[in-house]
């Protein structure tokens, strides 16, 4: 009688640094007269979902040179929705203050440049910070694992090397402004830096991010104006507070499947079932909050046009949104982007009327 003899092969799994058999080569030999043997249990390659693989990127980095895509990646420069939505609130507050004490159309026109470059690179910075707090965990989730950090493409001294270069820009943009509004702007790094800490500890992360991105709304007054006016500024920061909340529970809803595994805590997992009752709430309270800032500041018609248009696109993505779909969140939360969008026209519009 002869018996299977399995030769077996190792080979290293390249995604899960497992080893595992490979295939087996069956040999003949004789054997005395005794049952069959069952072959050994043969590993099959590594089938979770870090083994899929990446699709291919077709964005506009791809164009640059190599060594340079990593790290245009780690700033997310190919989705500016993230510097918009930290630049809408700075541009209200500059244009709310252009309104209010008439200043010729060269002041706003100089601080929304300076702030809009002081947005591009203060969003990468925020990136790069946030994903050297994550890199262990974005190997975790299905839409953050091709990130460069997780995905060793920049090595942690490279990305401090990197971050001091933006933090670098970003200083060399606030020396731009008056004294006042550099020390106000640099109390903001506080609040960058713990937000990716607070996603371990709250199911509140958003509300941090909401105090980040806002701050803008107080700094853009303070830039026009010499220093902030904090009755209508606070009213202003709290609405975009809100509204981050809203943007960013929507953008959460993303990777809830995979948060609850890795153990990451967020208000779309808090609100749950609720999110769009909650969201709404919240929508309606950010609007609410902003009309009254402009209320304040004596603003006419247009503006409150544009804070209509951006309630009704708002309540559009409400709506619209699946919370259990990734591509519909996805394009809920690049739709609350408008809602900033048509906001800050409205105090455009206000300021240019009035200097008519």
């Amino acid at each position: 009688m002869t018996i299977l003899l399995f030769a077996l092969e190792k080979q290293l799994c390249d995604q899960c640094d497992m080893t595992f058999l490979l295939r087996l080569s069956p040999r003949c030999i004789p054997v005395w007269r005794q049952p069959l043997c069952r072959p050994a249990f043969i590993r099959p390659p590594c089938r979770t979902a870090s083994t899929i693989v990446p699709k291919t990127r077709s964005s506009w980095v791809e164009r640059l040179p190599p060594k340079m895509r990593p790290y245009m990646y780690l700033t997310r420069i190919d989705k500016p929705i993230g510097t918009l939505l930290l630049f809408y609130p700075c541009a209200w507050s500059i244009s709310m203050a252009a309104y209010a004490l008439h200043t010729p159309y060269t002041v706003p026109l100089t601080f929304i440049s300076l702030f809009g470059v002081g947005a591009l690179v203060m969003r990468g910075a925020g990136c790069t910070i946030n994903d050297m707090w994550d890199r262990n965990l974005d190997k975790a989730v299905a839409r953050t694992r091709e990130r460069p950090l997780s995905r060793g493409d920049i090595s942690m001294p490279q990305a401090w090397s990197f971050l001091a270069a933006q933090l670098s820009v970003g200083l060399a943009v606030l020396l731009q402004l008056n004294w006042y509004s550099i020390f106000l702007g640099a109390a903001s790094l506080s609040v960058v830096t713990i937000y990716p800490f607070m996603k371990r500890v709250t199911h509140w992360p958003q509300a941090v991010l909401g105090l980040a991105f806002n701050w803008g709304a107080l700094l853009g007054w303070s830039a026009v104006a010499g220093v902030t006016d904090w009755t209508i500024c606070l009213p202003l920061y709290a609405g975009g507070v809100c509204w981050t909340l809203v943007y960013d529970t929507i953008y959460a809803h993303q990777d809830k499947k995979d948060d609850v595994t890795v153990g990451i805590r967020s208000t779309a997992l808090l609100f749950g079932p609720h999110s769009r009752q909650l969201l709404s709430g919240l929508s309606v309270a950010s609007i609410s909050l902003i009309s009254y800032a402009g209320f304040l500041n004596a603003q006419a018609l247009p503006f409150y046009l544009g804070v209509g248009l951006g309630a009704t696109q708002l309540a559009r993505v409400l709506y619209q949104t699946d919370f259990d779909s990734r591509p519909s969140c996805w394009k809920g939360f690049v739709g609350c982007g408008w809602s900033g969008f048509w906001i800050w026209m409205g105090t455009l519009g206000d300021y240019l009327y009035a200097m008519m």
